[in-house]
């Protein structure tokens, strides 16, 4: 199995990552220990996820590890969608936001 930094979805999704604390640095204060973090913290997830099952010993295990990183990058569709209907994030962001995710 290959490192998970030759990993294009691995790349992906830490770019993906850098572009959610970029546009989320942009919500109001009061969201720092809310909406802010819980989006952070979801997009974290996908990447780290990744990784992790990259460094298991079975394909199996990899698919599992794969499946939760799935299963984070639907938690931030659904918090960006959020911060887009509370106007944290213009349409066009949040759009850009979640073709990314795709």
């Amino acid at each position: 199995m290959e490192g998970h930094r030759d990993l294009q979805v691995w790349q992906k999704s830490v770019e993906f990552v850098t572009d959610i604390y970029r546009e989320t640095a942009t919500f109001p204060r009061s969201e720092v220990y809310g909406l802010t973090n819980q989006v952070r913290r979801a997009a974290v997830s996908v990447p780290s996820n990744i990784a992790e099952g990259s460094g298991r010993s079975s394909k199996k295990e990899f698919a599992q590890f794969l499946c939760h990183a799935r299963g984070s990058l639907l938690e931030v569709e659904t918090q960006l969608e959020i911060a887009k209907n509370l106007g944290y994030l213009s349409d066009k962001s949040a759009s850009e936001l979640l073709s990314k995710g795709e």
